[in-house]
C-alpha cells in the first residue's frame, strides 16, 4: 500500500516534467518545420513555374478528381495502357493532397498552390527525419535534420517537385522508425496508405528487408513481424483498391520495363548520373556517409540493430543511385540517418571529454573560450555554410525550369477551335502534362511514359522525321485530328511542310499546330 502510494506521488511529481518535455518536443517540431518550409520556398521560388513537367499532370489531375471523384474517368491517353478501361492512378492518395492545393481551377491559382504543395510535403518529410533521430537519442537530432538542407542539391531539387517523391520518404522515415521502436502493428496501416499514395511501395519491403537482416546479426534472432505487417498491408492496399484488379497488371506494365537496361529511352530520371555530376550535385551526401563509416570503426563499436539497418539501407539506395539518378531522393536522407547514428554517439563522447576538461581548467574566466563551445561554435558554422551553398545551388538548379506558359497559347487555341474529344498527335511524350494542364477538352496520342505507347515504333518515325508525308498515318493510325509540335522537331516540320495533307494552322514562340486535312 506505502508503495502504491509512492509510486503514485512520484508519478503526478513526473507529470510536470514530462508536460515540459512534451512541449519543447511540440515546439521544436514545429520551429524545424517552419525553418525547412523557408529553406524550401527559397530553392521553390528560384523560378515562378514548376520544377519538373509532371507537376503540371499532378496538379490538373488534383483538380479533376475536384470535379469528378476518387476515380475519375481518365479519357485523355486511349493509345496507352493508361486508357480508359485500363487507367490506375498509381498516385491516388498524393492527388487528394494536392486537391487541398487547386484553388479555383484557374491554371494560375494551380500553378501557385503546386508550388505551396511542393513546399509543405518535403518540410513535413525533413521533419520526420529529426523525429526518427530524437527517437533515437542521437545528440543534436535538430542539427542533423537540417543537415538534410545542406548535403545534396539535386535532392533538394527533386525534393521541390510537386511530385509524390516527398510523400514517399516521408512514409519510408516513419517506418523506419516505427521498425526501430519495434512498433510492428503499425506498419500494417503504413503500407496499405503506402500502396494508395504511390507506387514506389516495394521500397519498403526492402525496409523490412534490412531490418529483419540487421536484427539477425547483431541479436542472433529472426525478427518476422515487420515483414509479415507490411506485407499484409501491401496486399490490402492493392486488394482493398478502387482499382482492382487493374492495378495489379498495371503495375507489371509500368515497372518491368524499366528493369534492367530499357529498350525503350524512358526519361533521364531512369538513367545514372555520371560520375563526377553525381559528385558535384551529392558530394557531400557521399562523404557524410563515408564519415558514417570511419566513425563505426573510430569508435571501434560493434553494431547493433538500429545503425546495420541504416547501414543496409544507405548502402541499398546508393546501388539504386548508380542504376537510376531519381533515387538521390533516397541516399541522401538515408546517408544522412546512417552518419547521424554513427558520428553522434562519437560527438557526444567528445563533447563530454571536453566538458571535463573544462571543468578542470583553473582560468573560469575563459570558460566561455573553451574548447566545447568552440567545437559546437565550428559545427554550426559549417552547417550554415553548406546549407546556405546548397540552398543557392538548389536556387540556381530550379531558375532552369522552363516556362509555365509554353504551350499555353497553343493549348489555348486548340481548346477554341479542335472540337472537343478530338486527338491530338504530338511530337513528343513529355509535352503531354503541359497539354493536358492548358486543355482537358481534347486527348492525346502518348504521355506520361514512353512505354505506355502501343504504338511507338511507328509514332517515333513519325516524329524524328523518317516518315515522308506523315499526315495519313497520323490520321488513319492515330486517328489524330491535328498535331502539335515544339519548334525543335525540325525534321518532323520539313516533312510536315512537304505533305499537303498537313496545314498549318498555329504558331507561336514555342509551338505549331496543324490541322490533319481528310483524305482527297
Amino acid at each position: 500500500m506505502l508503495q502504491a502510494t509512492h509510486n503514485e506521488s512520484a508519478a503526478r511529481a513526473d507529470a510536470p516534467a514530462r508536460s515540459h518535455d512534451l512541449l519543447l518536443t511540440v515546439l521544436t517540431g514545429v520551429a524545424l518545420f517552419v525553418l525547412f518550409a523557408g529553406l524550401l520556398a527559397i530553392v521553390q521560388y528560384g523560378t515562378p513555374h514548376l520544377a519538373d513537367n509532371d507537376g503540371y499532370y499532378h496538379i490538373k489531375m488534383a483538380q479533376v478528381m475536384r470535379e469528378q471523384g476518387l476515380r475519375p474517368d481518365f479519357i485523355w491517353l486511349p493509345l496507352s495502357i493508361l486508357s480508359a478501361q485500363a487507367f490506375y492512378d498509381h498516385h491516388m492518395l498524393y492527388h487528394v493532397y494536392l486537391m487541398l492545393f487547386t484553388g479555383d481551377g484557374s491554371p494560375v491559382a494551380m500553378l501557385a498552390g503546386a508550388k505551396i504543395a511542393a513546399i509543405v510535403m518535403p518540410a513535413l518529410a525533413f521533419t520526420s527525419v529529426w523525429w526518427l533521430l530524437r527517437g533515437q537519442r542521437v545528440p543534436w537530432a535538430a542539427a542533423w535534420a537540417i543537415g538534410l538542407c545542406a548535403i545534396s542539391e539535386a535532392f533538394l531539387y527533386r525534393m521541390s517537385i510537386p511530385r509524390a517523391q516527398s510523400a514517399s520518404l516521408l512514409v519510408l522515415v516513419l517506418a523506419l522508425h516505427m521498425l526501430l521502436k519495434r512498433r510492428y502493428a503499425l506498419l500494417l496501416p503504413i503500407g496499405f496508405v503506402y500502396v494508395w499514395l504511390y507506387n514506389a511501395f516495394p521500397l519498403l519491403l526492402a525496409l523490412v528487408a534490412a531490418e529483419a537482416v540487421a536484427a539477425l546479426l547483431t541479436e542472433r534472432r529472426l525478427v518476422w513481424r515487420g515483414i509479415a505487417f507490411v506485407v499484409a498491408g501491401i496486399t490490402l492496399g492493392l486488394v482493398i483498391n478502387p482499382y482492382f484488379p487493374v492495378n495489379v497488371a498495371f503495375i507489371a506494365s509500368h515497372l518491368l520495363p524499366k528493369i534492367g537496361q530499357p529498350e525503350v529511352s524512358v526519361g533521364n530520371e531512369w538513367y545514372p548520373y555520371d560520375t563526377w555530376v553525381l559528385i558535384s550535385n551529392s558530394g557531400a551526401a557521399v562523404a557524410l556517409w563515408v564519415l558514417g563509416a570511419f566513425a563505426l570503426g573510430w569508435r571501434g563499436k560493434r553494431f547493433d540493430r538500429a545503425t546495420l539497418t541504416s547501414f543496409l539501407l544507405s548502402l541499398f539506395f546508393g546501388l539504386m543511385l548508380l542504376k537510376a539518378r531519381r533515387f538521390v531522393e533516397y541516399f541522401p536522407p538515408f546517408a544522412l540517418i546512417f552518419a547521424a547514428l554513427t558520428v553522434g554517439p562519437m560527438i557526444k563522447e567528445i563533447m563530454q571529454d571536453l566538458r571535463m576538461w573544462r571543468s578542470t581548467s583553473q582560468t573560469s574566466r575563459r570558460a566561455i573560450f573553451a574548447w566545447p563551445t568552440w567545437f559546437a561554435a565550428a559545427i554550426l558554422v559549417v552547417l550554415v555554410g553548406m546549407t546556405g551553398l546548397t540552398i543557392n545551388a538548389g536556387r540556381d538548379a530550379m531558375s532552369s525550369s522552363q516556362p509555365a506558359a509554353k504551350y499555353a497559347e497553343a493549348s489555348t487555341w486548340l481548346r477554341e477551335h479542335a472540337p472537343a474529344g478530338s486527338r491530338i498527335f504530338q511530337t513528343d511524350w513529355d509535352d503531354f502534362p503541359r497539354l493536358f494542364f492548358y486543355n482537358s477538352a481534347n486527348i492525346y496520342t502518348i504521355g506520361l511514359d514512353p512505354t505506355f505507347m502501343q504504338l511507338h515504333d511507328t509514332w517515333v518515325n513519325i516524329t524524328r522525321g523518317k516518315t515522308e508525308q506523315p499526315a495519313t498515318l497520323i490520321r488513319d493510325r492515330f486517328g489524330a485530328t491535328f498535331v502539335l509540335s515544339d519548334l525543335d522537331h525540325s525534321a518532323f516540320m520539313r516533312q510536315a511542310s512537304d505533305d499537303p495533307l498537313l496545314q498549318e494552322v498555329h504558331r507561336d514562340r514555342y509551338a505549331v499546330v496543324y490541322q490533319v486535312m481528310p483524305a482527297p
